[in-house]
């Protein structure tokens, strides 16, 4: 472990130019007593560290001193960084800064801007099987800076329609791929647009720039886009009573569920969807697996109640 530690405070002092004992001790999650010992070890040891007195004083390396521990290639440091960059883990974050400090200064910049362009996520706005023909060229054009022209079928759309895009960044969010892009054409809107992969088709990759700022918070752009996606719902919660056993089941239609009595074999669960379609459609195909009672509110038993008459008088008009 203090290996380990004293290589990520060499690592840290590599990557900035100065940096206080508080700053790396908070990167470490360690005291400060210990990162001025660990800088002492490191000096003792040759490393040419340095300290600076003052309001904007730290700790520096030497100018032109060099290491490298990883001999990663560009190429592979950017996947890294990009497939990465945003996972809150202490052993992506060492990983990142060894990855980080070993790039030489000619390319750094680039790897990090890169690896910029990539946020994967762990939930998404829903979960399906993904069509990902579309990823490679837009993978590509990602990175290069490229423009891209390709059909985009909407959501609830019968037809693709042609669009030309700037592209400016990937998210993976669950097992969804999207492209966060501007859109290029005098009816466009200015603001970033999230676009689905599997929607796309024939992806063709131009041989124009895209228009896109040098830098990019792909973890903004998703927080944003969600919180406006959430908020075009209108919540409903349902008061459910089924087998205890099948509390674990049911809760996973809903997304969000408390507990609120258990009489044993039976349990109230209080469940919220994100609208009125949503709350019938989920209990509904739920119905046919799990015994459930549905208390309220009133307009979701009748709903589920229409269902069930529509189907059974559609079941008896068929020879």
């Amino acid at each position: 472990m203090r290996a380990e530690r004293l290589i990520a405070v060499l690592m840290l002092l590599k990557k900035h130019d100065r940096v206080t004992a508080s700053t790396i001790a908070a990167e470490l999650e360690v005291s400060e007593r210990t990162v001025l010992r660990d800088i002492e070890a490191l000096s003792l040891s040759g490393v040419p560290v340095y300290a600076e007195r003052g309001r904007h004083g730290g700790f520096s390396l030497v100018p032109g001193y060099r290491t490298d521990l990883t001999g990663l290639t560009v190429e592979e440091a950017t996947s890294l960084l990009a497939g990465t960059g945003r996972l809150d883990s202490p052993a992506f974050a060492s990983a990142m800064r060894k990855v980080t400090a070993a790039l030489p200064e000619a390319y750094r910049g680039t790897a990090v801007r890169a690896a910029q362009r990539v946020l994967v996520r762990p939930e998404g706005f829903v979960r399906a099987p993904e069509d990902l023909d579309a990823l490679d060229p837009v993978q590509f054009a990602v990175f290069a800076g490229r423009r891209i022209r390709t059909r985009y079928r909407p959501r609830g759309a019968d037809e693709a329609r042609e669009r030309i895009l700037d592209p400016v960044g990937l998210i993976i969010a669950g097992d969804t791929w999207y492209l966060v892009a501007h859109g290029v054409g005098p009816h466009d809107r200015t603001d970033e647009r999230m676009y689905r992969l599997s929607r796309m088709s024939g992806v063709e990759v131009l041989d124009e720039p895209a228009v896109r700022d040098e830098a990019v918070d792909l973890n903004e752009i998703w927080e944003r886009r969600r919180a406006a996606f959430r908020s075009s719902f209108d919540p409903v919660d349902v008061v459910i009573e089924c087998a205890a056993d099948a509390v674990e089941q049911i809760r996973s239609i809903a997304a969000f569920s408390k507990p609120l009595t258990d009489s044993g074999t039976r349990r109230r669960v209080e469940l919220r969807f994100a609208d009125h379609r949503h709350a019938v459609r989920a209990l509904w195909t739920t119905l046919f697996d799990h015994d459930i009672v549905v208390e309220e509110p009133g307009w979701v038993r009748e709903a589920l109640s229409d269902r069930a008459r529509t189907a059974l008088s559609n079941t008896e008009k068929r020879p």
